[in-house]
């Protein structure tokens, strides 16, 4: 099955800054390329759990006895950790966006590029699809969604013109949808806007970045002392609230400092942003936006 090359390899496999011996967990398996980068440096004592929510992914599966996949989201991680018994690991790698391999299957109604069904799940045992969404959303509901997940300035005549359009039927593939919203894609801004337009819908379906925060929140108590956090993000919604957490141990606001002016976090920042090269933007197009943060646990 063809999944993307990962992203960032080395360095983000870098700064979990392995010990042979220890327990870490890839909560975004995919084709498995950063998991078995893992594997490599590991010794014999060392484990590995992976996430991926994806059924597809299962296939990629890596034959070691080191090696754990575990098909949920990683928005449970601790509650499927205590199941195998751990509760503390020595690092978290994340990987987040959507595979090239969900792009590349046109009936999973990711791509801009196929005429598909309206669905965009990860999990294809979830109830919510982008079906619902389009056909389903009161007015508000959509506006809110294309605004805040889209960044689209058009998001309140967007919202409208879907709801007036499923009144006369039912808007069931992506290539409907485009026809329905064709005034707000100017030719040379087409792509760009669809691209806003999908990535609004997709979160929405996915609840990613509700997933992300879940995740973020537990991490905390799951990785020890000295343990390390090593995040891609590809858009600037998430890489916002990996940044902030980071930084403050929360989403919104400043965490409450004592007299002295100082505050407690559980992580330090462990390197600058790093991004990719234009070597590897060339390569694989999918890095061009990545942005990856490590940070150690204080």
């Amino acid at each position: 099955m063809n999944y993307h090359n990962p992203v960032l390899l080395n360095e983000t496999v870098d700064g979990l800054d392995i010990k042979p011996d220890g327990v870490y967990v890839d909560v975004t398996f995919g084709g498995g390329g950063h998991s078995r980068e893992i594997l490599k440096r590991l010794g014999k004592e060392g484990r590995l759990f992976a996430f991926d929510q994806d059924k597809d992914a299962v296939s990629n599966a890596i034959d070691d006895d080191r090696f754990v996949l575990i098909n949920e989201n990683f928005r449970y991680i601790k509650r499927f950790l205590r199941f195998y018994g751990v509760k503390e690991v020595d690092g978290i790698l994340a990987d987040f966006g959507v595979s090239s391999h969900q792009f590349d299957v046109a009936e999973r109604g990711f791509s801009t590029r196929f005429e598909a069904q309206l669905d965009m799940r990860m999990d294809q045992r979830s109830k919510l699809s982008a079906y619902h969404v389009i056909n389903e959303y009161e007015e508000n509901q959509l506006r809110q969604v294309f605004w805040q997940y889209g960044e689209l300035k058009q998001a309140p005549v967007m919202a409208r013109t879907i709801v007036s359009a499923r009144k006369q039927a039912a808007i069931e593939t992506t290539e409907q949808l485009k026809i329905v919203l064709k005034r707000f894609l100017p030719p040379r801004r087409e792509n760009k806007i669809l691209a806003q337009i999908y990535q609004a819908i997709r979160i929405e379906v996915n609840q990613e970045l509700e997933a992300l925060k879940e995740l973020l929140l537990q991490t905390p108590e799951v990785i020890k002392k000295g343990g390390r956090l090593s995040v891609i993000s590809y858009h600037s919604l998430e890489d916002r609230l990996v940044k902030r957490f980071i930084r403050n141990g929360m989403f919104e606001g400043e965490p409450e400092r004592d007299m002295f002016g100082n505050f407690e976090v559980p992580f330090k920042k462990v390197s600058k942003l790093i991004v990719p090269t234009q070597k590897e933007i060339e390569n694989n197009n999918r890095a061009r936006s990545a942005k990856l943060r490590i940070a150690e646990r204080l």
